[in-house]
């Protein structure tokens, strides 16, 4: 009998081991990702041991399912919202039913998309019944998770208390934001603070002041501001005239106001009396420091006058004296601010156009004096600002007969910023070639590789690995609300996210904007950045293009990016249409 016991508990103790140590072994091995291939996450989804991966290899075979249909989110005309009336999903309801079927178990954040997922699609097949019930059951059980926003809204159609919800709990998620829209004026103020540039949302927020409007005195102050301050930012002034009655606003809407006046000539006085009045009012806020640079970057005579009329620490900032400095001309007079913001912007905007003054005049010498200045913290500049100053600091070297040192500066381009146009420029001055576009020879336009998120927020990540790029967005979104996106590393995030949906044209700007604000000595994030600005958008579209004209598809993908941002509702002022931004004219001769 001992002997008996003995071997059970041996038995008992190795089936133990051996369960640790296979679990340990699923857990090691790598998780799945859009970049595995279709057999193999149909095989996993099938009969993998791990309920965990066979849920995962579900929603990535979604994915893949919504991919043979390509949805464009984004409006490209400006919106940085955009997101369909419908529920932003393609393919087969019926596949996407039954890959979801028997998925959404347990309490994991990601139950919650999966039942979102399973009842969208049965509102696609018909199945009303089914649909509601997984909505219900998605309240019940994620009522804090962004996916029941999307129930809310959808159980909300017939009760308007779930609406309310829907705005108090998650008033920043696009579902909120449709639902304002959708109540007229009643949600102008809940768009304007939340959503401005949500697609239809101008005209809403406008009609909130409309003197017409039932009792439209009933509006606060506050909200009259909040109201002026987002039409202002849409371009519509006269709106937000009405909306502040006679007020100035409060100091962030005097800035929008003068931002905005400042970029039409015939309105740019107004505009710098308006800021002015501004800095003047309200000398400690941040809005006044924002005031003098504006003030600092026009161009006008009056601009300098009015410089002079700041409140004194404000006569004390870079911008103000390196604008002095540029009216100056003088290249000690520009040293000396260098010198003493070797770090701010409006250092580095009065370097380049002095430098450009003198390589215009090909005075060499100076130029290379201004550019090769010590004075500059050069690690602390942008990569796309470092790549210009080497580019032309070296030039003026070769024009000056340092042909080794020029080399050597054109090289150091290349290694730090090997793309953009002052790698090529660069390039082609080392002689290593030009880009080939002969149609005969150009490669054609590759779909952009997946790439990790690497946002830090495990959820965000996880749901951008499984192909579910709508719904990290829409999580996103939800998360961020009213923060502002300070810093390259959000600017990359956002911008990856709303490219990820089909939002080229906000995404793409985004982009641009952390370029110009990461350091050059940043190299990982840098080189994100860029392969981010690089990849193209309709590429099957614009290889056949480049097949039926002749054109090589990689000069299609340059001008697409240019001129439309990939964003296909975008009209020109002149009736240019499309992602080339051709008149019709022109496109059918």
């Amino acid at each position: 009998m001992r002997s008996l016991a003995l071997l059970l508990s041996l038995t008992c103790l190795g089936s133990g081991a051996a369960l640790v140590l296979g679990r340990q072994l699923l857990q090691q091995r790598a998780w799945p990702d859009p970049l595995a291939p279709a057999a193999a996450l149909e095989a996993q989804r099938r009969f993998e041991p791990d309920p965990v991966r066979r849920r995962e290899a579900a929603l990535l075979l979604v994915a893949a399912e919504e991919q043979r249909q390509e949805v464009s989110l984004g409006s490209g005309a400006g919106r940085t919202d955009a997101k369909p009336a419908g529920d932003g999903q393609a393919g087969d309801p019926q596949r996407i039913a039954k890959l979801l079927r028997n998925q959404g178990w347990g309490r994991d954040p990601l139950a919650a998309v999966v039942l979102k997922r399973a009842a969208q699609s049965a509102d696609r097949t018909g199945d009303q019944a089914g649909s509601s019930r997984l909505w219900q059951q998605l309240l019940a059980r994620f009522s804090s998770h962004p996916a029941s926003a999307d129930a809310l809204y959808r159980l909300g159609r017939d009760q308007p208390a779930l609406r309310q919800r829907l705005l108090r709990s998650f008033p920043a998620h696009p579902a909120a934001l449709a639902a304002a829209l959708e109540s007229g004026p009643a949600g102008a103020v809940h768009l304007a603070r939340w959503g401005a540039r949500w697609p239809g949302a101008d005209p809403v927020i406008a009609s909130a002041c409309d003197p017409e409007r039932k009792n439209p005195s009933s509006l606060s102050g506050q909200d009259r501001d909040l109201l002026a301050r987002s039409l202002v930012s849409l371009g519509n002034l006269e709106a937000a005239e009405r909306c502040l009655d006679g007020q100035a606003g409060s100091p962030a809407t005097q800035l929008e106001r003068g931002r905005l006046l400042l970029r039409s000539p015939e309105n740019r006085d107004e505009g710098e009396a308006l800021l002015l009045a501004l800095a003047q009012q309200h000398p400690a806020s941040p809005a006044a420091g924002q005031a003098a640079e504006l003030l600092a970057e026009s161009t006008s005579s009056s601009s300098l006058e009015r410089l002079g009329e700041l409140p004194a620490p404000l006569q004390e900032s870079a911008a103000v004296e390196a604008r002095r400095a540029l009216v100056v001309g003088q290249t000690s007079s520009a040293v000396a601010v260098l010198q003493r913001w070797p770090r701010d912007p409006a250092s580095w905007e009065l370097q380049w156009r002095l430098a450009r003054e003198r390589l215009l005049q090909e005075d060499w010498r100076a130029a290379a004096v201004l550019l090769g200045t010590s004075a500059l913290d050069t690690a602390a500049l942008p990569a796309p600002v470092d790549a210009r100053r080497r580019f032309w600091l070296a030039l003026s070297q070769w024009q000056q007969g340092q042909r080794p040192e020029a080399r050597a500066g054109w090289a150091a381009l290349l290694a730090r910023h090997p793309g953009g146009y002052y790698g090529w420029r660069a390039s082609l001055r080392l002689g290593r070639g030009d880009i080939d576009l002969d149609p005969a020879t150009a490669p054609p336009l590759l779909t952009p590789p997946w790439r990790p998120l690497g946002s830090g927020l495990e959820d965000l990540d996880q749901l951008w690995r499984l192909g579910q790029s709508l719904e990290a967005w829409e999580q996103w979104r939800d998360a961020r609300a009213e923060q502002s996106l300070e810093g390259p590393e959000r600017l990359l995030l956002e911008g990856r996210l709303r490219r990820g949906v089909g939002d080229h044209w906000t995404g793409l700007s985004q982009l641009e904007q952390a370029n110009l604000q990461l350091r050059a000595d940043q190299c990982p994030t840098v080189k994100q950045v860029a392969e981010s600005l690089a990849e193209s958008a309709f590429s099957a579209e614009l290889n056949q293009a480049g097949r039926q004209t002749g054109v090589a598809p990689t000069l299609l993908a340059a001008v697409a990016r240019q001129e439309s941002r990939f964003s296909t509702a975008v009209r020109s002022p002149a009736g240019a249409v499309g992602l080339l931004q051709l008149l019709p004219e022109t496109a059918t001769s």
